[in-house]
This record gives structure tokens, sequence and C-alpha cells, in this order.
């Protein structure tokens, strides 16, 4: 069995994974909150924890993996959202515009993450709704573990509210590193004259006329954010899983009260044994903020023609625990990469529909790679070579091009058949990124055309055929096309003096 470590944001340290139960791997990530569109920063996660997924059924089976990724439906965002729709004319009563908003947004971002390739959560191999939960679905267990908390003096109920008791818990603040008393140094807390402490939280508080509620011990009234996370998670993965990840922008407070609340509610388990949490992303440099004008939904990159698999293969290509910079460079650097990729798997296609005619399924550098705490930088790295010794005339040759296709497909997420025609530029203007941020104009209409020549090239050089190869280099120079040797392999780019007539010549 592949050996797999990853980072523990509890421990700090990177350490083998071990699972609780090798038949039942379970992992949970924290999901959106539905009341808009996902933007760019909200598919990093989906994607990190995609690729964790895919390693993980690899390793383990697929009917062995459980992963769960929940979806926040009670939220005052997404009840400001549609009170607005009210106040705009619609009648409708204010519960019909919050289900109507939140079945939406909830096929908007299935539809957005599914064209990044990222699969669908799934209990043991089994796709279903229950392996993506709303919150509304789970009152009922949010509300006992509420009461199990105040029967063990955890959390008290107060004017309609009912708090957590921070400091009941003695390891609160393990995660994210602090202490209490640091934390409301340097923390903004809400000041409420119902708490006991500055940092106790809500886990539960009273609901309007105009806001959704339910009945209680309590009150009319919805539950905290922080424990429908807790109280699904449970219900779904028992009171002690193997993983449960998000955003960096999570693990305080929200992972630090879920640990606290559920802990106490669960004394004898472990909760999470191992916390991972993928970085921020900025835009060119810059905080993605919609004043900047640098603010993108996942759709808005779509729309404005950027792959999917682009948006995917950039996303990877900073480490998860790093900060990423989106940049348009790294749009175009991806697009190129892909499509010369995607174009010879195009061009070989019986090499890639065969099983393991040419040896193994996957490759075991790319697996090591993601195996090393998701290294996805190396695992570009490696299929960089893999295309490289693609063009190797020999049996090797089709071996490599099998483990690059197959590899990328399964374990990272991209298809190269399905982008072959998403790649494929037509005209102008779907070469050119249309992105309110830096501009990084590509002049040819002629793409495939100099592709294909530096692939003719390549195989030339790998036959030793060194007047071939240099036959067609002289070609592209005449037609004003600059050829450059990369460790990654050949790049080209073309001049003020392109013609694309002269390509006919070489051709």
């Amino acid at each position: 069995m592949v050996p797999i470590r990853l980072h523990n944001t509890k421990t700090r340290r990177k350490q083998d994974f071990v699972p609780l139960d090798d038949k039942n791997v379970r992992m949970y990530v924290c999901g959106p909150t539905v009341y808009d569109r996902a933007h760019l920063g909200n598919a990093r996660p989906v994607v990190v924890f995609d690729v964790l997924f895919r390693l993980l059924r690899h390793v383990y089976g697929s009917e062995h993996v459980t992963y769960v990724r929940n979806f926040t439906d009670v939220d005052d965002k997404i009840n400001a959202a549609a009170l607005a729709r009210q106040q705009a004319g619609d009648i409708r009563s204010l519960e019909a515009l919050i289900a109507e908003r939140t079945d939406e947004t909830i096929s908007w971002y299935h539809a957005d993450m599914d064209a990044l390739g990222a699969l669908r959560p799934a209990i043991k191999g089994v796709v279903s709704d229950t392996a993506e939960p709303r919150a509304t679905g789970y009152i009922g267990p949010m509300v006992a573990m509420i009461e199990t908390l105040i029967a063990g003096g955890h959390a008290y109920p107060k004017a309609g509210h009912v708090l957590f008791r921070v400091r009941s818990y003695k390891d609160y603040g393990a995660l994210s590193g602090r202490s209490v008393d640091d934390m409301i140094a340097g923390a903004r807390v809400e000041v409420a004259p119902f708490k006991e402490d500055p940092m106790d939280f809500v886990l539960w508080k009273p609901s309007s006329d105009q806001e959704p509620g339910w009945d209680s011990p309590w009150g009319r009234g919805r539950p905290g954010w922080h424990i429908e996370c807790s109280a699904m998670s449970h219900e779904l993965l028992g009171p002690s899983f193997d993983i449960h990840g998000g955003g960096l922008d999570l693990q305080f407070p929200h992972h630090e009260n879920e640990i606290a609340q559920s802990c106490c509610a669960h004394p004898q388990a472990d909760f999470a044994r191992v916390w991972m949490h993928n970085e921020m992303l900025q835009v060119e440099g810059r905080k993605m903020s919609k004043s900047l004008g640098n603010f993108f939904t996942v759709r808005d990159l779509l729309d404005q023609g950027v792959p999917g698999e682009v948006i995917r293969f950039v996303l990877l290509s900073t480490h998860y625990r790093k900060p990423m910079d989106w940049t348009q460079e790294k749009v175009v650097e991806a697009s190129d990469a892909l499509r010369k990729w995607a174009m010879l798997v195009a061009d070989r296609p019986a090499v890639t529909r065969a099983s393991n005619v040419f040896g193994p399924l996957y490759d075991d550098i790319v697996v090591s790679a993601l195996s090393d705490d998701l290294n996805g930088h190396a695992a570009i790295a490696r299929f960089h070579q893999l295309y490289r010794d693609s063009f190797d005339p020999t049996n090797e040759g089709n071996r490599a091009l099998a483990l690059l296709y197959r590899s990328l497909r399964d374990l990272v997420g991209i298809d190269l058949m399905d982008a072959h025609e998403a790649l494929r530029p037509r005209t102008l203007a779907d070469v050119v990124l249309r992105l309110d941020v830096k501009r990084i104009v590509q002049k040819s209409t002629h793409r495939e055309v100099i592709d294909g020549l530096v692939m003719a090239r390549n195989a030339a050089k790998t036959a030793r055929n060194f007047a071939k190869a240099d036959e067609i280099r002289i070609g592209l120079a005449r037609a004003g096309v600059t050829l450059k040797d990369t460790p990654n392999g050949p790049i080209w780019e073309v001049g003020v003096d392109f013609d694309p007539e002269k390509l006919q010549a070489i051709t």
C-alpha cells in the first residue's frame, strides 16, 4: 500500500497517514454558504481536497472512502439576499425565496465545480445527496448536541440564546496555537450582555418572524454556524474520523469552535485526527476584491473562455499550503502545456484507449508526489517529463503517453481527451483570454499548426534526424516564430514579423 504523508495543522508537522479504518476512510470538508456564486478563492479547497479524495480512492479503493462536504443553507447572508428580492417586489414568502435562493445557488455550485473536474462527494463510493448534507436537514441533531453540551456544563441558555462556555474546554486554542486571553486581546469578539465571557460563542439564537426558525427547548430560533458542521459530521462520519479540511480562513474561529463543542459533546472520541488547511488566493499580487476590479467568480472565468481544465491546472501548480497568486501569465502557461499534451493524446488515441497494455495504469512518480502532502508542483513537473518521453519512437514513448494521460485524468482530474476541444483555438478572440487583469496578447491564429511543427521537430530529434529538426526550426524562424528549448520542453512565441503564409512552406 502506498504510504501517504500529510501535514497536520494541529501537530504542525507532516506525518504518516494511518486511517482509523482502512475499509472506511472518512473525510469532512467545509462547504460553501449558498447565497451567491462561488468565487475563485472558493474553488481552491474544492480542487485541493478533490485531489486528496482521488488519492485516497486510489490507495484504499473507491468503495472504502467516504467524503462529506456540506452546504450551509442557514445564514444571515442568505436571509438578506432573500429579503432583498422581497423588497424589490417579489410577493412570495421569505421561506419560499430562501428555498429558491439556496436551490439555485447549489445548482450553480455543482455546475461550476463539475466544470473544474471535481468529483461529487461520496459515501463509500456512492454519490448521493447524503454526502452533501444541507444544514437545514440536521436541525434535530444540532438541538440534541446542544442539549448534551448544556447537561455537561459546557453551554448555557440566556435570553433565547445558547452559548458555548469556551473556558470549559481546556484545550481551546490548540489548533490555532493561541491562548484564550491572547485571542480576546487580539480579536474582535461580539460583546453581548448575555455572555458570561467575551469568547463564548453562539450555538443557538432566536429568530424573528421574518427569519427562518425551528422550535427548540429555548424557543423558536436557528443554529449558530459552528454547531452545524459538528452535528453533520457526527451524524455521517461518527464521533471520530480521519481528516477535516478547509481554507486557512476557517482555522479560527470556525474549526477551533468545532473542535471544542465536538470534543465536549463526545469526550471519549477524537473528532478529526488530521486537520488540513489550504492557504489563501490573490490575483496579480493583490487580495481579490470587488473594489480593486480583480474579483472573479468561477463562472466569470468559464464564460470568458478559460477552460475548467486550465483553472484546475493553475490552482494545483502552487502547493496548497502556500499563498497562491493567480496571474494571467500562469493561465497562458497552463493553456500552452495542456494544449500540447492534449494534441499529442488526440493524435495517438489508441494509446489512451488501451487499459494496461503499455504497463501500469498510473505513474509511480506522480503517485509519490501526490502522496507527499499533495505536492502538485512535483506532479506537474513529472507530467512535463512524461510528455518529453512520449516522443521516444519505441514502445517506451507509448508507455509514457499512457501514463501521462491516465495519471492526469484519474489522479489529478484533467481529462486531455475532453480538454482537447476546449483548448482548441478557433479565432483570435479564443486565443486572447479576456480578463480585466494584466494583458498578454497572443497574435497567432495558427497555434495548432505551430504546435504540430514543434512536435514534429521533437520527434525528429528523438529519431536523431537532426537535419529535419533544424529545417523545421529554421522554417519557423523565417515565419516569425521564435523557438526556445527549456527543461520543460520547447516553448515558442510569435514576433511582430509573424507571417502565417510562410508556415505552409514548412508543412
